[in-house]
């Protein structure tokens, strides 16, 4: 029954709903409902305790490795190295936690949408009462400004618009009437029904309640939130890959070691600590950390850029991005409805200029036009004005419209056409006036007009409705002729497919004064002419959607607006050509979606580039088949019938102007702006963020590969240990936190939106950087154990040796910093200078080297000591071997490659 009450009589209602239309329920039979049903509230999904949510942050591979790691310093004595990265762990499950509870105060910002307060006929009385006592069979009368509570069936109405954009999508008010509809009308035109949290814009309304709580239509999309998937990222779900598998490696490698060992006829203790030792060489304790840090230094920068992240991941996410679903109003237009086109007395018109800022001329084939040639024309800018219930106003900041944005949007061209809109409407005062009813299909003023002592009726509408009380026509002088009504059809439907919204005026000059009735404006009108208009696209946004195409990254148009209008904005905005597939294939509506099978709709999706009149199930229905394709979606979103599918993308992202507090909550970025041009901003600033993630990920791997081969080859070799496990752990925090943690600051790399997404198919690291991290790591391998060995043969101390060992690590992977800010550009190319904190950090390194091999304190600690000139320019000596070893290596690869 929930889904039919629009194709039900009156009465028929009332009699299900045991109501009475001008009694409403008696207070005792409310009350016996509210008991039985229960508040008029959402109810929100019962999730885990806060501390099973925060307990399972702790539920990954690299947090298992780091544990291990943290009971292996503790072992062996290094308390403090296991509470530094203890901190590292707790503070990463901290941050997950808030993020967590951040994405399910969704839930209860939807359920706190519905509280308001409603007027209600209870036992023939009218009462205002908490909207959440609001019971099925409740009379609730409803007036502008008003939040419908409940979904409710219409019982009467007049001139009743409702803003549904939140619910459906669309961007103008839609008009109601209490018609009996077909069973079979989609949910976006049941024009005699009423959706809890909408807003009533113009008129009043009685309606009977029909579905309250968790049964509305906001309580169904409520219920696809809570069951809407939160993904993981595309960079946490490789980084958990690659922690397994690098634990696998780890472990495998430490079981060699140790049966190798074994059979050399070492000692299981000694073994047991060289299997420590490797472990904790090959362990990068410092990832979680600075990849934490890299995704807030993106946060920061896209602040900059009118992009608020709420959660850290979503960075990352947007490096990867293959596909954006945008809105269409607000976020690829102005939302600011603006006349482009005018017709009157057989000559067509363009108006330049877009939004409510009253800048812009009169053409005619592309030359201004001097408006006072055509008297029909003033009669068309003066009918717009006149019949109009908006007013335009200027503040400090910008224009701005007070009414209905196509009212608005007639004043504008008035006034492009300089004409003083108050002017004439003091010259010309309204009298009367029939306001716009569905029915009828037009709006209808009589004016007095001071000048010629006449009375006029402006009478504005719908062309079919207006043509029809029409006899004559103006022509160029003012004058009534015949009129051809095929004519004038012909230029509607040119206008239509342009998807401009089409006005048509008339007036009729009457002797007396009148009280105007339907009647009067029957028949004998005088056609004045058309204005078409339509809400324009953002000329930015035009500009970032062909770089997004440039960048590899498909746009896609999801909106509730009709099929005409959001293929006329698509074709503007560029994501649909003239050459292009059949439309039919691209431009897709929710009626033809619910014919598709998965297989189909998997098709649909992939083909089609404008989704229109879609509900909420459905978007959420695409956002699921384009990632079934393996695609990393971006989603924006502003309404509450948004929430599932933003909360289901890769990424959500909410309108932070127009954007309601739910589709906020469930968004992972929102957009200060409301502007597509900012998304492809952060687009730019995630891909500039994944790629000094990976580059990280690179630069330590390379360090944690040459420690655990030089650790293995010794005991492979059956020799001396170079580097003792606690050296080990020295060389990890220090390159992590002094050297990799500048790679977080590197700006982004020239001609960053030119390549292609990542794949998300693909690996983390790629086969080039495993190539190069293989070769940094046998160069510090071999530079260490063989300077080790030279040491030694020159009669050096072990702990000498040591030491020199440690601190080929130390200046070899100073220089290979440099070479790791690109994959592809040389540190020339890139500017020497163009991060200064890769020089702070090299200092600091060296720094902390120059500590480690000199101060008394810290050989101890260490096992180190201090070691001659002559060893330092051995150990410089390998620095430049592998500095240059990568350089050219990234000559050779630019040169013979793609990359």
């Amino acid at each position: 029954m929930k889904n039919s009450w629009h194709a039900l009589h009156q009465k028929k209602i009332l009699e299900t709903l045991s109501s009475d239309l001008n009694k409403g329920l008696q207070e005792d039979e409310a009350i016996k409902r509210y008991k039985q049903y229960g508040p008029n509230l959402l109810s929100v999904k019962k999730t885990k305790s806060a501390l099973l949510r925060f307990l399972s942050q702790f539920n990954q591979a690299l947090v298992y490795i780091l544990l291990a790691a943290i009971v292996i310093k503790i072992y062996l004595g290094a308390y403090v190295d296991a509470s530094v990265i203890f901190g590292v762990v707790l503070l990463n499950a901290i941050i997950g936690f808030i993020q967590e509870n951040k994405a399910l105060n969704a839930l209860a910002a939807l359920s706190e949408s519905l509280v308001t307060v409603s007027t209600v006929l209870r036992g023939g009385k009218k009462q205002q009462i908490d909207a959440k006592k609001l019971v099925v069979g409740d009379i609730v009368l409803l007036q502008s400004g008003d939040k419908v509570p409940a979904d409710m069936r219409l019982l009467s109405s007049r001139e009743l618009q409702i803003d549904e954009s939140a619910l459906t999508g669309e961007s103008t008010p839609v008009s109601k009437t209490d018609t009996i509809l077909p069973e079979d009308v989609s949910l976006a035109d049941r024009t005699n029904m009423l959706y809890s949290s909408t807003f009533v814009t113009y008129g009043t309304g009685t309606g009977v309640v029909v579905a309250t709580g968790d049964e509305t239509e906001i309580g169904h999309i409520s219920k696809l939130l809570n069951d809407a998937t939160v993904l993981d990222t595309p960079l946490t779900r490789k980084i958990s890959k690659f922690s397994h598998l690098l634990l696998l490696v780890i472990l495998f490698l430490a079981t060699v070691t140790f049966a190798v060992g074994l059979w050399h006829g070492k000692s299981w203790e000694e073994l047991f600590m060289a299997s420590i030792a490797l472990s904790v060489a090959m362990i990068p304790e410092g990832l979680p950390a600075v990849m934490t840090i890299i995704l807030a230094i993106g946060v920061a920068r896209m602040a900059k850029r009118n992009t608020i992240i709420r959660h850290l991941p979503a960075v990352e996410t947007l490096g990867s991005t293959t596909i954006i679903c945008s809105d269409k109003t607000g976020t690829l237009t102005r939302n600011e409805m603006t006349v482009q086109e005018l017709y009157c007395a057989n000559e067509k018109f363009e108006i330049s200029g877009v939004g409510y800022s009253p800048d812009g001329e009169i053409l005619q084939e592309n030359k201004n036009y001097d408006s006072g040639k055509n008297r029909t024309l003033l009669e068309l800018f003066k009918a717009g004005v006149l019949c109009n219930d908006s007013t335009l106003k200027k503040s400090e900041k910008a224009w701005s419209i007070e009414g209905d944005p196509t009212e608005g949007a007639l004043l504008v061209c008035a006034k492009k056409a300089a004409i003083d809109t108050d002017t004439l409407r003091a010259d010309m005062p309204r009298i009367d006036a029939i306001p716009f009813e569905s029915q009828y299909q037009y709006m209808a003023t009589l004016h007095f007009d001071k000048k010629t002592n006449k009375y006029i009726i402006y009478v504005k509408g719908s062309a079919e409705s207006i043509t029809q009380r029409c006899s004559t026509v103006l022509d160029i002088n003012g004058e009534p002729v015949p009129l051809d009504e095929n004519d004038i059809f012909m230029q509607v439907e040119s206008m239509a497919k342009k998807g401009l919204r089409v006005l048509a005026f008339a007036r009729l000059v009457i002797e007396h004064k009148i009280t105007l009735e339907h009647e009067h404006i029957s028949h004998n009108l005088e056609f004045i002419g058309l204005q078409g208009m339509i809400d324009p696209p953002r000329e930015e946004a035009i500009i970032s959607i062909e770089a997004c195409k440039t960048a590899g990254i498909d746009v896609k148009m999801i909106t509730g607006d009709h099929a005409i209008t959001a293929t006329a904005i698509a074709r503007q905005m560029g994501l649909i050509h003239s050459a292009q597939k059949d439309e039919n294939s691209v431009v897709i509506t929710g009626n033809a979606l619910n014919n598709l099978q998965e297989k189909e709709m998997l098709e649909a999706s992939k083909n089609a580039s404008v989704f229109a009149r879609v509900t909420p199930e459905q978007k959420l229905r695409i956002v699921e088949a384009l990632q079934k394709n393996n695609e990393i979606i971006a989603m924006t979103g502003d309404g509450v019938n948004d929430a599932p599918a933003l909360r289901r993308a890769d990424i959500g992202i909410a309108m932070g102007i127009t954007g309601t507090e739910v589709a906020k909550e469930a968004a992972d970025m929102v957009l200060t702006d409301d502007n597509f041009a900012s998304i492809e901003a952060a687009v730019e600033e995630g891909r500039a963020v994944l790629e000094n993630i990976i580059k990280f990920i690179g630069f330590i791997l390379a360090t944690n590969l040459g420690e655990g081969l030089v650790i293995m080859v010794a005991i492979l070799a059956n020799v001396t240990l170079p580097i003792l496990p606690v050296q080990a752990l020295w060389i990890n925090m220090t390159a992590a936190v002094f050297l990799g943690l500048a790679l977080a600051f590197e700006p982004q790399e020239p001609g960053l939106m030119q390549k292609p997404p990542h794949p998300p198919s693909t690996p983390i690291l790629r086969k080039e950087m495993l190539i190069r991290i293989f070769l940094v790591g046998t160069m510090l391998l071999g530079g260490s154990f063989g300077l080790f060995e030279l040491a030694l043969m020159h009669g050096n101390s072990l702990e000498e040796a040591r030491t020199i060992a440690v601190n080929v690590f130390a200046v070899g992977e100073s220089f290979y910093l440099l070479n790791s800010r690109s994959l592809r550009f040389s540190i020339f190319k890139l500017g020497l200078f163009s991060n200064l904190w890769i020089w702070i950090g090299i200092f600091c390194m060296i720094g902390a080297s120059v500590a480690l091999t000199y101060l008394p304190i810290m050989n101890k600690m260490f096992h180190t000591a201090p070691i001659s000139l002559h060893d330092w320019l051995n150990i410089f000596a390998v620095g430049v071997l592998i500095y240059v070893t990568v350089a050219i290596e990234k000559m050779v690869r630019q040169r013979y490659s793609s990359i």
